[in-house]
């Protein structure tokens, strides 16, 4: 006898799930949770700089948005909830209890070992589907570069960033390799 299908978890309940339990990190995809391993120092610090040169493009434009260091999550379906390592959010402050975005413009992922392909791949393909979303950048800390995904109407742009400044437009942010590496 075959055991019962699983029934696969929504966004909402995976939410509901994460504010009921003393979870680890964890993302959702595809209504499976997906448990994520505890990061190497070097990811935290290239992560924590990547939030500050965002946080002070933010405060040097007077950009109506707010960097985040992942805490909030994008949900980019009702079964597919993800965690970026950063992100700037645009429009209306995010509520003090949200565990979303709400208007994510740029998202980061700092490439680790077990998370490359998921990164350049089913991410990218995800990120994208999410109307808001004009940046996705993806930072591979070994090789001091960013692929920087962009918008361009209905295509997706992608330029391959080791030095000088990646301009993120809208919403009118610049931010400058140097600052994203120790």
């Amino acid at each position: 006898m075959a055991a019962p299908a699983k029934k696969p978890m929504t966004a909402a309940e995976f939410l509901q799930w994460a504010q009921e339990t003393e979870r680890k990190r964890c993302e959702l995809v595809r209504g499976e949770i997906i448990a994520m391993a505890p990061e190497r120092a070097e990811h935290s610090r290239i992560k924590a700089r990547i939030w500050r040169a965002l946080a002070d493009a933010v405060e040097r434009t007077g950009a109506n948005c707010e960097a985040f260091i992942d805490s909030l999550g994008v949900a980019v379906d009702d079964y597919t909830v993800y965690e970026p390592d950063a992100l700037v959010n645009c429009g209306d402050a995010v509520a003090p209890d949200s565990l979303l975005a709400t208007s994510p413009i740029v998202v980061v992922e700092v490439i680790s070992p077990s998370s490359r392909s998921l990164d350049t791949n089913a991410k990218l393909s995800d990120y994208f589907r999410v109307p808001t979303i004009a940046h996705y950048l993806v930072v591979d800390s070994k090789r001091r570069l960013v692929l920087h995904y962009s918008r361009d109407g209905d295509r997706i742009a992608v330029a391959f960033v080791k030095e000088g400044a990646i301009a993120l437009i809208p919403p009118g942010l610049s931010i400058e390799i140097a600052d994203m590496f120790p």
